[in-house]
């Protein structure tokens, strides 16, 4: 193993929040820093002449690669788990920008009881009212200590949207149910496409309360506070699933790389493989040493002071178990915290509708809709409802390609195959359009992940195992999301619908979303949590971890921007704290 020479700072991740702690950590301190990206480079000229939707949306080519590293899979811990041999409910990214490339770019915030979710909801209700296996518990900060973070962070993106509560002032045409904002959006809202319209129109005679969705796409050429600029959108409905061709979408090559690449303080070594975090266990303050990792079949130890670890919530999670820095937790005693809590949120179609008139489908953003947040868990009065919390309805308009997207047909349309059903495909191809449903999945004391003891990686090193699955109150709001989808889409005129397939047992197979949190949850104690509300790790003071491993449950809400702004008010922590005096920023 090469020794390398000391950085003051290492971050194992080149995604949205290691390269913004890297951008914060370069431009603000003279401290060296190294981000190890074990994928390949990336930058906004190699999405010119790609927009292949055979090779990204169908084959996958921006996602990281199940044949070099996936994850094992169970119900519950009284099975064998075997491994996913394809991308399935998730599809996380890799190389540099991670899945921040390729996301949708909904940029919305979490409500505020959505960071304490296990006081408000006892307070309201009672404790009798949740599940009796649930492991919620609050996150150790509150929605007005991170107001701050969000609007910073929806400047640096230019977020497009129109505010519902300004400092407490509530404005018709927003989300007038979301926390208070201190400022609007730092641009207007993307154009609300004809489907969306559609939705928009219905919900409102229904007495709903639609909104267009927040957007990390430019409706309007836009500097941001760093001088970067961008042109707005173009509606070519190459989104999701792609990297922006002309950058109005916020992706980590377009807002943050243009700061990094100005500091030489800052380097990215792309390919490195990250296998351990080291630390010194001798002593009364253990500290991390540094890192090793693989690049070319070479094997390297990078010293570094502090250690950033800011790779996606089931990777962070595995290399936490695998360089065994804290206690895995046991869901038979409850003891231990790494790889607690579990959440995946729900995230499906609750129905596909179909209409008299074309919808104009190829157009959109991979943000672009509307949404109602008249089912979400602080606005819903579940006193007589079987379920606890809820979640967003959406009538996405992402543009939507041919080859992904074919052969929708209503339930009159009996064959699967022949000429009948060509033809109404064909016709049905741009009359068709689905809602779209976010809901929250509560924390369960038996969904966790473990180190599998069967299956290993190319190194040698174990999988990552996940036990996973829905309780009762999530087939119950999702049940009660088709309810009120057929309710919609009737109100939008649909000439036929069919509502989503009867939940049961979590579906491996199924794509729902790339939210996953969980694994290094973050808290006010080291009993119950990994990471204090500094995400500073409770053990380890020189060790921080970034993104959704640290949310304690899921929110109804996409949590890029909540895992941006947290990442921006742990760099202020390191910047204005911790470099000045090293040791623990929070107690327990």
């Amino acid at each position: 193993m090469k020794t390398l020479p000391r950085a003051d700072v290492v971050v194992i991740g080149g995604g949205w929040t290691g390269l913004l702690m890297a951008k914060e950590l370069g431009s603000r301190t003279a401290a060296s820093v190294v981000v190890l990206e074990r994928g390949a480079p990336r930058k906004t000229t190699d999405y010119f002449s790609r927009m292949d939707e055979l090779e990204n949306y169908v084959r996958l080519r921006m996602m990281q690669d199940f044949s070099s590293e996936t994850v094992t899979f169970r119900h519950n811990d009284r099975q064998k788990a075997l491994p996913l041999r394809q991308a399935g409910p998730f599809l996380p990214g890799v190389g540099t920008g991670g899945a921040g490339e390729h996301w949708g770019a909904v940029c919305d915030r979490m409500s505020p009881d959505s960071f304490e979710v296990l006081s408000k909801t006892v307070e309201k209700y009672g404790s009798k009212k949740l599940p009796e296996d649930h492991a919620i518990q609050d996150w150790g900060i509150t929605y007005d200590e991170i107001e701050p973070f969000y609007s910073r962070v929806e400047k640096l993106i230019g977020a497009s949207g129109q505010a519902g509560n300004i400092n407490g002032k509530k404005i018709d045409g927003g989300n007038v149910f979301e926390g208070w904002r201190s400022s609007e959006y730092p641009l207007p809202p993307t154009k609300i496409p004809y489907f969306s319209a559609l939705f928009d129109d219905a919900t409102k005679r229904l007495g709903y309360h639609p909104y267009p969705s927040p957007a990390a796409t430019l409706s309007a050429p836009y500097v941001n506070p760093d001088g970067v600029a961008r042109p707005g959108c173009t509606y070519c409905g190459f989104c999701e699933r792609y990297g922006c061709m002309i950058g109005a979408k916020a992706q980590p090559t377009n807002t943050l790389m243009p700061v990094i690449e100005k500091h030489k303080n800052v380097s990215i070594r792309n390919g490195a493989w990250v296998r351990r975090i080291v630390f010194d266990k001798t002593g009364r303050n253990a500290r991390s040493t540094g890192v090793t990792y693989i690049d070319s079949g070479q094997e390297f130890f990078q010293p570094a002071d502090v250690v950033v670890l800011a790779s996606w919530t089931l990777n962070n999670t595995r290399l936490l178990l695998l360089s065994g820095v804290g206690e895995p937790y046991n869901p038979s005693t409850g003891a231990g915290t790494v790889g607690r809590n579990l959440t995946h949120q729900v995230s499906f179609s609750p129905v596909l509708a179909f209409f008299e008139k074309p919808l104009n489908r190829f157009m959109g953003s991979g943000a672009a809709g509307v949404l109602i947040g008249d089912f979400s868990g602080h606005v819903l009065d579940h006193t007589e409802l079987p379920f606890v919390r809820g979640g967003t309805l959406q009538a996405p308009s992402h543009g939507y390609g041919p080859l992904g997207n074919f052969g929708a047909v209503p339930k009159s349309v009996e064959k699967k195959w022949g000429s009948a059903w060509k033809k109404a495909a064909i016709h049905n191809y741009d009359r068709a359009g689905r809602l779209a449903f976010q809901g929250e999945h509560l924390a369960y004391k038996g969904n966790f992940m473990d180190l599998d003891p069967t299956y290993t990686d190319r190194n040698g090193d174990p999988l990552l195992r996940m036990t996973l699955d829905w309780r009762d109150n999530e087939l119950r709001m999702a049940d009660f999301a088709i309810a009120k989808s057929i309710e919609i889409v009737r109100a939008m005129g649909a000439t036929d619908f069919t509502p989503s397939r009867a939940w049961g047992s979590y579906d491996a197979r199924v794509y729902q979303s790339s939210h996953l949190q969980g694994g290094t949850i973050m808290g006010k104690s080291p009993e119950t949590s990994v990471v204090n509300p500094y995400l500073q790790h409770w053990q380890l003071s020189n060790l921080f971890i970034l993104g959704g491993s640290t949310f304690p449950q899921s929110s109804s809400a996409r949590p890029t921007l909540a895992m941006l702004a947290l990442t921006c008010r742990t760099a202020d922590a390191i910047v204005d704290r911790y470099l000045k005096a090293p040791g623990p920023l929070a107690g327990s």
